[in-house]
């Protein structure tokens, strides 16, 4: 199970943000959402936001971790980080240690298609 943007402004929402009441509500709901996952959870986090049109220019914002997960209880959670390949090459090592080039293999698949 997968809960999309654990962070301030969504979870709590910034409307509920006012009243005491909705962010125990929501506090709930994201209660209700992790306990259902049967086998795996998965909380993600993004790093910052792409907000269009907010406010008079387009910007990136940094994002919070929910308040709802506290520092306390972040060390119960594998973290895990999601980084793009820097290499200009598109090979992607699998976990035996082989790299494997995935632009030839793309155009080897148009090639058998073509024939």
């Amino acid at each position: 199970m997968f809960v999309l943007n654990v962070v301030d402004g969504c979870i709590p929402s910034e409307k509920s943000a006012g009243n005491a009441d909705d962010i125990e509500e929501e506090r709930r709901l994201l209660y209700v959402a992790m306990t259902r996952a049967k086998d795996e959870l998965s909380l993600i986090v993004p790093q910052r936001f792409y907000s269009h049109g907010q406010s008079h220019s387009d910007d990136h914002h940094y994002a919070l971790r929910s308040r709802f997960i506290p520092e306390s209880i972040v060390g119960a959670f594998d973290e895990r980080t999601w980084l793009p390949l820097a290499s200009s090459s598109h090979s992607v090592r699998r976990s035996g240690g082989v790299a494997v080039d995935l632009t030839a293999r793309m155009r080897g698949k148009w090639r058998d298609i073509g024939s």
